[in-house]
């Protein structure tokens, strides 16, 4: 049976069994909302106050600054619009690599009278210092750098960038996504240094998809995207998605058991993939960069990343284009036109994203797939010329 091999765990990742199987009695006997003062409702609200405990172990936060959503991108959202709407407008600063559910909400706020500032990147997509010094010199009341990019998998110095903001008394925001079961996250840490929120997302580590969570100061003012009965602490009504909530915990926790062993051994995968394609001439993004263990992201000249992914695809090996995010938008990566890769080479982009279950053999197979892949392709467009 034809079996395709999965390379784009940045996308998404399969849920753990481990996960699966603690959700399931959420999903049948144990159905009550958590709100509920019975029984059945007591049961649903211990289920999701110790899923809260387990997603705060894995970040170093209390469960208290935990605040349950629906995914990463209502997370960033209540942030980012909900700190707004409690501030007067002001200058906004976002990385230019940001996720579109960073860039976006920032974008609409930019059009209600926010001055928004983007945060320039070196070549290597790491936030280039003095140019963030002169942007910090502009005072923004909202900072908001992601951890770990999804594309390149380049990880910022949030410590440094975040005492620097500090002293503007900026709001400082991380997506952290990306970051939570490959590297080490310590929002205890982070915040002393200066960041105030943070977030994450359980379909990324393994866990399932409609659970995410919002780790936030409890000093920091937001106004609910979403008002109502008052659940989380009144940042976000609505019935708890219990089953979802549970698994998230799970999944957190699992991740911080196998983050140390995964991580040794994702970077010895990449390093053979890595190799592997500078031996195809591929251009390999953000290398000098400390990057996640998982990641890797590539071109290889005047081939185009949407059909080199296509054909991979057909030859049964699942990786993502530099476009992943909105298929219908033909123009380069975001992240790479910031970068100042050249537009020919973006459109070029490939990202392959390593996890729990692939093997050295995948990695083989899929170098071995790409070469015949490129060398047909190059050699339909020799004939075309």
């Amino acid at each position: 049976m034809f079996a395709p091999v999965y390379l784009d765990h940045n996308a998404s990742t399969p849920a753990d069994p481990a996960v699966v199987e603690a959700m399931l009695p959420y999903l049948s006997a144990h159905f009550g909302n958590a709100s509920s003062r019975h029984e059945y409702g007591r049961a649903a609200r211990r289920a999701v106050d110790e899923a809260r405990s387990k997603v705060a172990v894995a970040v170093g936060a209390h469960p208290t600054e935990v605040i349950f959503t629906s995914g990463g991108s209502e997370a960033n959202n209540l942030l980012i619009k909900g700190a707004a709407a409690c501030l007067k407008p002001g200058v906004l600063a976002v990385s230019a690599i940001e996720h579109p559910c960073v860039l976006k909400p920032a974008e609409q706020l930019e059009r209600r009278g926010w001055t928004l500032d983007r945060l320039a990147v070196d070549a290597d997509g790491r936030i280039d210092a003095s140019r963030f010094a002169v942007a910090m010199g502009r005072k923004p009341k909202i900072v908001s750098v992601m951890l770990a990019n999804n594309e390149t998998g380049v990880v910022q110095d949030l410590g440094l960038l975040a005492e620097r903001a500090r002293l503007t008394g900026a709001w400082f925001h991380t997506d952290a996504v990306q970051a939570v079961g490959k590297i080490d996250v310590d929002f205890r840490r982070l915040n002393a240094a200066g960041v105030h929120a943070l977030t994450v997302s359980a379909h990324k580590i393994g866990g399932p998809k409609g659970a995410a969570a919002l780790v936030l100061d409890k000093r920091i003012e937001l106004e609910p995207l979403i008002a109502g009965g008052g659940h989380e602490r009144g940042l976000r009504s609505g019935t708890e998605n219990v089953a979802a909530i549970v698994g998230f915990g799970v999944a957190c926790e699992l991740a911080v058991q196998r983050r140390a062993a995964l991580a040794q051994r994702l970077l010895k995968l990449r390093g053979e993939l890595e190799h592997g394609l500078r031996g195809c001439g591929a251009t390999l993004f953000g290398q000098a960069a400390e990057r996640l263990p998982n990641t890797v992201y590539f071109a290889i000249p005047d081939v185009d990343g949407e059909t080199l992914v296509g054909h991979l695809d057909r030859a049964g090996y699942a990786v993502a284009s530099g476009a992943a995010c909105s298929s219908a938008n033909p123009e380069p990566s975001h992240v790479l036109q910031a970068m100042g890769v050249a537009p020919d080479l973006a459109r070029g982009a490939v990202r392959v994203s390593l996890g729990y279950g692939n093997t050295a053999e995948q990695v083989a197979g899929f170098l071995s797939a790409l070469q015949a892949t490129v060398a047909r392709l190059q050699g339909l467009t020799a004939m075309a010329v």
